[in-house]
């Protein structure tokens, strides 16, 4: 049977029935309508923020936020693995802006560092702001070379 417009029709599971409310008392949504008895959530147009606790101080205003937060101070780089630079050709000089445009190096981070996962086949030159120690090996032992940029 070929696919067309006039049999089409959403996976199954796909569509689900309106949960009617106040519908009797044997339906399970009869009464209170699913909203439990009394309280600020039973009222009709309530809705109330996550980490809302009732008016008492919310519990991530309770804790206490000093100390020192490294994230704030990290240097983030997208990673690109040794494996993956053997799309270029034997002897090329691979830059930033080479795994770029070959989509190696997708995201908006400035940075970009080689990775060690996979092997190298090829002998290359590449420039990248930083190396892990076990891809600057793989690299130099196909004869190529490392060129860290300065960040």
């Amino acid at each position: 049977m070929s696919l067309r417009l006039h049999n089409l029709k959403p996976r199954p599971g796909a569509k689900h029935r309106r949960k009617r409310l106040g519908i009797g008392e044997s339906s399970g949504h009869g009464k209170t309508s699913g909203r439990g008895g009394k309280g600020q959530s039973a009222r009709s147009g309530s809705s109330i923020r996550p980490g809302f606790e009732g008016g008492q101080m919310p519990l991530f205003r309770r804790i206490p936020k000093r100390g020192f937060n490294n994230a704030r101070h990290t240097i983030r780089y997208i990673g690109v693995n040794v494996g993956s630079l053997n799309d270029f050709k034997d002897g090329d000089k691979i830059d930033e802006a080479a795994l770029r445009s070959v989509g190696l190096a997708a995201g908006r981070l400035p940075r970009v560092k080689i990775l060690g996962d996979g092997e190298l086949s090829r002998k290359l030159t590449v420039s990248a702001h930083a190396f892990s120690a076990s891809a600057k090996a793989k690299i130099e032992a196909k004869g190529g070379s490392c060129v860290v940029i300065p960040s």
